[in-house]
């Protein structure tokens, strides 16, 4: 089998079993928040946005502080940044480390031309295990939307400004529905202080939670959980 197929095999049942996950694991935001669901919305599948990535590290990690949905502040580590190129375009992202409980796993926020639109506003995660070499595949079609996205039950962490990505990344999952789409993270915070924005206002009704600051993890805390 050509390895692009066996990639995009693997890519498709990845997409299947998440649905699965979401539709039915008591840890799913739709099941514990009784959320009515519906299948994830993804780009197609696309190997432009699979690329290589090389990581420079920041001479020591820096504790860095990522903007939430609740108007908080996500306590992260950050570690560096990715260099890499998508259309002849060389870009970077930087990396954050959320903290005890992740190994060496890290989380990589970014927006790109299509948030607010055809992708989640607020922007889209991807992670990545650390190894020594430093080097790595970045594949966006693998980039996910954070819990907030689904249900406002969740605190997640924005992207910082230095990871808006000036290209259209048409990979990965989708927005959700077009009624949970805010075109920006400050769109999202103005909507829980009780000033929803023109979209807002035509959409849907405004939050009736007042936002609250506090810590966060990077994929989503749930309201009350330590």
């Amino acid at each position: 089998m050509p390895k692009d197929d066996l990639w995009q095999r693997e890519l498709e049942e990845e997409r299947r079993m998440k649905d699965e996950f979401m539709a039915r694991h008591p840890e799913s935001p739709f099941v514990a928040g009784r959320v009515p669901f519906h299948d994830l919305r993804y780009f197609p599948p696309d190997t432009k946005y699979r690329v290589r990535a090389v990581l420079h590290r920041a001479p020591a990690p820096e504790e860095a502080y990522l903007r939430t949905n609740r108007d908080g502040q996500a306590v992260m580590r950050y570690l560096g940044n990715l260099s890499f190129s998508i259309g002849g375009r060389t870009l970077t992202l930087g990396v954050y480390h959320a903290g005890e409980g992740v190994g060496t796993s890290v989380f990589v926020p970014f927006r790109d031309r299509t948030s607010g639109d055809e992708s989640y506003g607020p922007g889209r995660y991807l992670t990545l295990e650390l190894n020594e070499s430093d080097e790595y595949e970045l594949d966006f079609n693998r980039a996910f939307n954070p819990y907030c996205a689904y249900t406002d039950d969740y605190e997640c962490g924005f992207p910082p400004a230095e990871n808006d990505l000036p290209v259209e990344v048409r990979a990965g999952e989708k927005a959700w529905a077009e009624d949970r789409n805010p075109r920006t993270p400050s769109s999202v915070v103005l909507e829980r202080l009780g000033k929803p924005t023109k979209r807002a206002r035509a959409a849907r009704p405004a939050r009736r939670a007042p936002a609250r600051g506090g810590r966060a993890r990077a994929s989503g805390k749930k309201r009350g959980s330590r």
